[in-house]
């Protein structure tokens, strides 16, 4: 792929600061839509099944989304780098706003779990290219004001989408949680279409999409993280589903890896994984997707039971996390300019795994304050942990490896968190179920502190669950700690202004 050097300048000296800042504002709302389209969901589920039935399957509603999102994420990266960011975004931003609609007009379950996975195939351009672009944007040294400002989008939506979901659903109509995203998005698009001018970037051959990959990366992901999402829950592990599923998925790996190495222009590429730096944050963001299942998934039920708070209170210590996010990463700028960007991610991975080894020495049954101050500092912590990985990788690409990069850490980041999802919910349930003499697993749990029926003997087994699940969760920070100092070069090796004429390798 051959580009001139005028036309390897980033976006940021093809957008005036005015235009800077109305792009900035569209990928904020882009972004917005996409995370507040994780959380607004849940507390309407109770409405969207009396209406339209399907209590059986409604879980879907968020794993097809979620699988939808995943498996698009390295497909949208390769086809940003190939025909631009602003074809990339709007197509998905499109795609997004249509599946909305759809999901608003759905008449059965069934339909609804569809057009969400029609939303999720818009939704993986959205977290994908929105990242990629704030790096096109800004130069390196403001990065961590942008990426700062998406993290806390995603704060205020996890805080926030919960209430508006309810409210619109009590109040309204549960369809109205999918209609709000159309002002929103038409809004974004607008915003794009007016004031994103990327450069003109001349080639020497016509570029080819690798589709046969782009397929294959569908189907093998599919199979893959339905078997995780479904197994232990639908189905049983050792059940023929999840063994179909399992080796339909490893044999489909062996083909993606025979189709990328003869594509010309692979979706996956072998220095996704060849160069030290990318690799070993792809490694270390999906050892962070591992331990965050522990607070997202587990500590509500934790907070409830064993500390007896109201969901709303509850709720409270599960968000506090990402209200230290956000901060820390904008703060981690001061740290990593003096000590590099692997330095500074050691720390906050190592301070993130001393609090979460820390979680099962809480007393019993403690106090509310004790769990809200250790996920206050656990969000201080991997604030200083991401960033800094996601701004240093960024650094070592140029313009036309950036989507790839970018969008490989975030695929690796989301298979980790589905991966943890279903090796901690296996680990609690069994805990569960050793301590009850198989009475019971996490779902029973819950509907019995929906129903104000959790006993004594199930509080304790509950606390003893969670507690496994944040030690193995600490083992996942320390794997990504090991993996930083093993694997990760001491200093990344940034390139001036973030431009290249070539391959880094």
């Amino acid at each position: 792929m051959g580009e001139t050097r005028p036309a390897l300048r980033d976006a940021a000296e093809h957008t005036a600061s005015g235009r800077r800042g109305a792009v900035t504002a569209a990928l904020m709302l882009a972004m917005g839509l996409a995370a507040l389209d994780s959380t607004i969901v849940s507390t309407a589920v109770p409405q969207i099944v009396a209406d339209l039935g399907g209590f059986s399957v409604f879980s879907w509603l968020f794993s097809g989304y979620l699988l939808a999102v995943t498996v698009t994420l390295p497909v949208y990266g390769k086809l940003s780098d190939t025909f631009g960011r602003k074809p990339v975004l709007i197509a998905g931003a499109a795609l997004f706003l249509l599946g909305s609609l759809l999901c608003a007009l759905a008449w059965n379950m069934g339909a609804l779990i569809a057009f969400r996975v029609v939303q999720g195939l818009g939704g993986g351009a959205l977290q994908g290219t929105v990242q990629t672009l704030a790096a096109d944007l800004y130069p390196l040294e403001e990065r961590p004001r942008i990426q700062a400002r998406l993290s806390t989008v995603w704060a205020v939506s996890a805080v926030t989408g919960p209430g508006v979901g309810g409210v619109l659903a009590a109040y309204a109509d549960w369809r109205w949680i999918f209609l709000i995203n159309l002002p929103l998005g038409a809004a974004a698009l607008w915003l794009l279409v007016k004031h994103l001018h990327e450069p003109v970037r001349e080639r020497t051959a016509r570029p080819r999409v690798d589709w046969a990959g782009a397929l294959t990366i569908f189907a093998c992901g599919g199979a893959l993280l339905t078997a995780l999402v479904q197994g232990g829950v639908a189905w049983a592990w050792l059940s023929w589903p999840s063994l179909t599923l399992l080796g339909t998925g490893a044999a489909l790996v062996v083909a993606l890896v025979l189709i990328e190495r003869r594509a010309a222009e692979p979706i996956i590429p072998g220095w996704v994984w060849r160069r030290r730096t990318i690799a070993a944050v792809n490694l270390a963001l999906a050892a962070l997707g591992l331990l965050m299942v522990a607070p997202t998934v587990f500590l509500a039920t934790y907070a409830q039971s064993v500390l007896g708070l109201a969901p709303v209170a509850a709720g409270f210590v599960v968000s506090v996390w990402t209200l230290s996010w956000p901060v820390s990463a904008a703060l981690s700028q001061h740290v990593y300019r003096r000590i590099g960007f692997r330095d500074t991610a050691i720390l906050g991975i190592t301070a993130a795994a001393l609090l979460l080894f820390a979680f099962p020495f809480l007393p019993y049954p403690g106090e509310a304050w004790q769990p809200t101050l250790l996920m206050l500092l656990l969000g201080a912590a991997l604030g200083l942990f991401q960033l800094p990985l996601i701004v240093g990788v960024q650094s070592t690409v140029g313009w036309e490896e950036r989507g790839t990069a970018t969008a490989s850490i975030l695929f690796c980041r989301q298979t980790g968190q589905t991966l943890g999802a279903a090796l901690f919910g296996a680990v609690a349930n069994g805990v569960l179920a050793s301590r009850l003499g198989g009475a019971g697993d996490l779902d029973a749990v819950t509907h019995g502190l929906d129903a104000g029926t959790t006993a004594e003997p199930v509080r304790r087994a509950v606390a003893e669950a969670v507690h496994a699940v944040y030690l193995g969760a600490a083992c996942a920070a320390t794997v990504a700690l090991l993996v930083l100092l093993v694997v990760a070069p001491r200093r990344f090796p940034v390139l001036k202004d973030g431009r290249t004429d070539g391959p880094t390798d």
